[in-house]
């Protein structure tokens, strides 16, 4: 079946008895290719890291509750229960007695700057394991300028 066609002399007409019904859809998968190849080339130059200039706040002074046990951790890694030298086997032995003696207590963790933050998960994991949920992180105050 045939639309819009026009006169056509008999030797045309013997040629073409039925209607195309074929569609070549090569140059439609050479675009999707092509297209295909420019997005995978052009994808990762659109992913860019956002630089953010975090505003700076100073925050009231909160007062330390009076069950609050200090654990610093130094640039190079070694753990302070208040100002004691520990390892980590000690720290856990620790945890687990003061997790039987009171599990409402809150541990302040005091990092170095220079400090990895493996160190301070294991930590964090130790004290979740015993039972110690409540966790808070101590910061110095924001000089002024």
């Amino acid at each position: 079946m045939s639309f819009g066609q026009f006169q056509q002399s008999d030797s045309a007409a013997s040629r073409s008895q039925g209607a195309m019904a074929d569609i070549n859809v090569t140059p439609m998968v050479d675009v999707m290719l092509v297209l295909l190849v420019i997005f995978i080339i052009a994808a990762p130059f659109m992913t860019h890291a956002i630089k953010l200039d975090l505003p700076q706040a100073q925050s009231a002074a909160v007062p330390e509750p009076a069950n609050a046990i200090p654990i610093a951790f130094d640039a190079a890694g070694r753990l302070y229960w208040d100002k004691d030298l520990l390892s980590m086997a000690e720290l856990e032995s620790r945890l687990a007695v003061l997790a039987r003696s009171n599990p409402q207590a809150e541990i302040q963790l005091r990092a170095d700057k220079a400090t990895r933050y493996e160190i301070i998960a294991q930590v964090m994991a130790a004290a979740q394991a015993q039972g110690l949920s409540r966790i808070s992180f101590i910061t110095d105050k924001k000089a002024a300028r």
